[in-house]
């Protein structure tokens, strides 16, 4: 039992700085805007869809992450540049075909840009390379798996959030995380080239 609390009590280094990177209460807005046309079955598709895809590239960055940035000579500011540019041609897309998306798409959002970058992105890959160095393996997973069920709950409760908002709120939403997703996209340019620099 004390080996047991003491283990929990130390997963909190761990905890947290991935709880900070995932910035899940920052991610359930944008997730909201990107699925508020879908019905409840294809939202919780794309939930599963996400965090699995999340869970896939966080451990196979962090089982893989230093041998390939090592090997391709990519750093963390290069990652966020990606990240952001990506996010920015994303939601352009969003803002001028809005609903036009051919039906196949709609279900690919889980994979991106929600799983990755907006779950799993480079400040996240980033943290948890630093966690691995400094208390192992065991708690960066754990913690990591831990946060990921807390995403998982968070965005299945997202369809509440849509039902109290009413379909034109949402469209409103949408239109508007549209453009704060554009915003945080060159918010990671910028960081990225100022990490470059």
């Amino acid at each position: 039992m004390k080996y047991i609390l003491g283990f929990i009590l130390g997963l909190i280094p761990t905890l947290i700085p991935i709880f900070v990177a995932i910035d899940v209460i920052g991610v359930l807005p944008i997730f909201v805007s990107l699925t508020f046309d879908q019905s409840e079955t294809e939202r919780k598709s794309v939930v599963r869809q996400s965090v699995l895809t999340a869970l896939a590239a966080g451990l196979g960055f962090l089982f893989l992450g230093k041998f390939l940035l090592a090997v391709l000579g990519v750093t963390e500011g290069d990652f966020k540049v990606a990240g952001g540019v990506l996010l920015i041609v994303l939601s352009i897309n969003d803002l001028i075909f809005g609903t036009k998306r051919r039906a196949g798409e709609k279900n690919k959002v889980g994979v991106v840009p929600i799983g990755m970058p907006l779950i799993v992105g480079p400040a996240v890959l980033t943290t948890m390379l630093l966690l691995l160095n400094t208390y192992g393996i065991l708690p960066t997973v754990v913690s990591f798996l831990a946060n990921l069920a807390l995403v998982y709950f968070v965005l299945r409760s997202a369809g509440s959030i849509i039902r109290l908002i009413g379909e034109g709120g949402t469209r409103a939403v949408a239109k508007f995380m549209s453009i704060l997703l554009a915003a945080i996209g060159v918010m990671m340019i910028r960081r990225g080239i100022e990490g470059m620099l």
